[in-house]
């Protein structure tokens, strides 16, 4: 059985179940334990399952189809205030400087920070999609789309290939989404795929500038990216609770409301 069949048979096993173990994969399709596990990473660094302890799940936010047909992911949520979002952008903006090499994250926030970028002297590598749209056609900005796994409706590119690409870049700053600031200060996130993209910008940046807004604290996640107290910078919103801001300016960290 050649590599992609025996992939297939896995993800046709999950989206029938939901979820297998390694034993049990490895019974079905009269392979060793050892070839499933590196069958499970690779789909796993590919964005196409989630490796649990022992076996794989469906990804998050994806649905089994009745008819076996691949699983399609819950719609990616814009909503909430757009005039908000528009001064988190505005300040994000001016944290960048003219030359500039800037990580733009998933979100519907970082999109609106690209079109503040336009018509500027810098370099703009993302996995966003719509962060490409805005800044496709400017001839100013050096706009830099690193591969990966089309993920539709989160507008983003997943994967081993993304991974690998963020290995060999050297970043000014990236604008990092969340989905959760623990009280505790960890900056957290729900999406399994999305969390080693967002942890390979974090390496590859030389500052770390969050958005979240207050909605955010504490959010939901259980994915640690970082910590507040490795943030160079953090861009939020009136209602944030001033115990994880305060660990953010503590650490030396820049705390801008908007």
């Amino acid at each position: 059985m050649i590599l992609r069949e025996r992939q297939d048979r896995i993800l046709r096993s999950l989206r029938a179940e939901g979820a297998a173990s390694v034993r049990e994969l490895a019974d079905a399709l009269s392979v060793s334990e050892s070839t499933i596990r590196r069958d499970l990473e690779l789909l796993d660094r590919n964005g196409e399952l989630t490796r649990t302890y022992g076996g794989a799940v469906l990804r998050p936010g994806a649905t089994v189809q009745e008819d076996g047909s691949d699983p399609v992911e819950a719609p990616f949520d814009d909503s909430g205030d757009l005039a908000t979002k528009r001064r988190m952008a505005d300040a994000a903006a001016a944290i960048v400087q003219d030359g500039q090499v800037v990580l733009l994250d998933i979100g519907t926030t970082t999109p609106l920070v690209a079109e503040r970028l336009r018509g500027r002297g810098v370099t703009v590598i993302t996995t966003n999609l719509a962060v490409f749209d805005v800044l496709r056609d400017d001839e100013t900005v050096r706009l830099v789309l690193l591969g990966g796994v089309v993920r539709r409706n989160y507008r983003t590119l997943v994967g081993s290939l993304a991974e690998h690409a963020l290995g060999q870049v050297s970043a000014d700053v990236v604008f990092l989404s969340c989905t959760g600031v623990r009280a505790n200060g960890h900056v957290v996130d729900n999406m399994a795929v999305e969390a080693p993209i967002k942890q390979a910008m974090i390496a590859a940046a030389d500052r770390i500038v969050l958005l979240a807004s207050a909605a955010k604290f504490p959010g939901t996640g259980a994915l640690r990216l970082c910590s507040l107290t490795d943030v160079d910078a953090l861009v939020t919103t009136t209602g944030a609770p001033d115990d994880p801001l305060a660990l953010c300016r503590n650490a030396g960290g820049e705390v801008t409301i908007v």
